[in-house]
């Protein structure tokens, strides 16, 4: 009894405090998106786009053509189902008909399947960025079945064009998906070119209208991100990331800011930069002076030495 009356307590107690009429104490009257699902659908997009590397183990008599008929199948169920219930986020259809939302759901899954040509294309450019730009990929093969940064790419590859649909909430639920996987974080209205290359990967931070241009090389604890967002809501829709052209190359702990900095084509930024104004094309980026110091113990004086700057480009890379 004694357990029984503190836990009655308890669930008043919290009961109570819902009525705070606070975001996070909302009842919604609709359901919420599954994650769950949404993960699922990533994996069997991943075999669709994948047809010969991630086979579906359930069909006894493996063909292409009966494996990414039963995976559009499941796909298209799933994904109707997702998209109705995050249209009702969206003021246009929060108060529709369901069939009206239904129809609507169908377009976008529809819209967004005729797509997979396009993303499979882009996505055969990245695994030949990855195998051309790491010199210790063994082939293509363990690219496509180990590398996080190809992971974080394919999946926002596919959450940007439902981004670019309009499709509420599941594009960054994609994407929060691979970041939770990589610790790399692409937002999905990012627009990113063909041979994108991203190498190591943890850390990695791409804004929201980040434009990225082809053939671009970057690596772990790079921010392509705003210079300020004390704005907050004020900002919505403004360009706010960095652009960043053709043939760049960006080293590891660089931070390039600014919706108005533009990074030019073959520009190479070396790390542990900070950028917030746009670099002319070809330029070669680098801190300049850096000093080395080593300490040792009472008996040694600290020595230091200050980076030539062929060496400080080395030392930063």
């Amino acid at each position: 009894m004694y357990f029984e009356s503190k836990i009655h307590d308890v669930l008043e107690n919290i009961l109570q405090d819902y009525q705070g009429n606070r975001t996070i104490d909302q009842i919604k009257n609709f359901d919420l998106p599954d994650n769950a699902i949404i993960e699922e659908i990533l994996h069997s997009l991943k075999k669709i786009i994948f047809p010969g590397y991630f086979r579906n183990h359930s069909t006894k008599i493996y063909t292409v053509r009966n494996q990414t008929s039963m995976l559009l199948e499941d796909v298209i169920y799933k994904l109707v189902k997702q998209i109705s219930i995050v249209l009702r986020y969206d003021p246009v259809y929060e108060n529709a008909l369901d069939e009206e939302v239904t129809e609507k759901s169908e377009e976008l899954t529809f819209a967004f399947l005729n797509k997979i040509p396009k993303i499979r294309e882009y996505i055969e450019t990245d695994v030949e960025a990855a195998f051309e730009g790491d010199p210790a990929a063994y082939n293509k093969t363990e690219i496509i079945y180990s590398y996080p940064g190809l992971y974080a790419i394919f999946v926002n590859r596919i959450a940007h064009e439902f981004y670019v649909l309009g499709v509420p909430m599941i594009p960054r639920i994609m994407t929060e998906h691979a970041h939770s996987k990589t610790g790399i974080d692409i937002h999905p209205g990012a627009t990113i070119g063909k041979y994108f290359f991203i190498d190591h990967g943890t850390g990695i931070v791409i804004g929201e209208t980040t434009v990225i241009g082809n053939h671009v090389k970057i690596y772990q604890g790079v921010t392509l991100g705003a210079l300020s967002t004390r704005g907050g809501q004020s900002l919505k829709n403004k360009k706010r990331h960095p652009t960043i052209e053709d043939n760049v190359t960006i080293y590891s702990g660089a931070s390039i800011l600014g919706g108005e900095t533009v990074v030019g084509q073959g520009v190479v930024i070396g790390g542990n930069a900070f950028i917030t104004k746009s670099v002319a094309e070809g330029a070669r980026v680098s801190i300049k002076n850096q000093e080395l110091r080593y300490n040792y113990d009472a008996s040694r004086p600290v020595q230091s030495k200050e980076l030539e700057q062929d060496e400080a480009w080395f030392y930063v890379i």
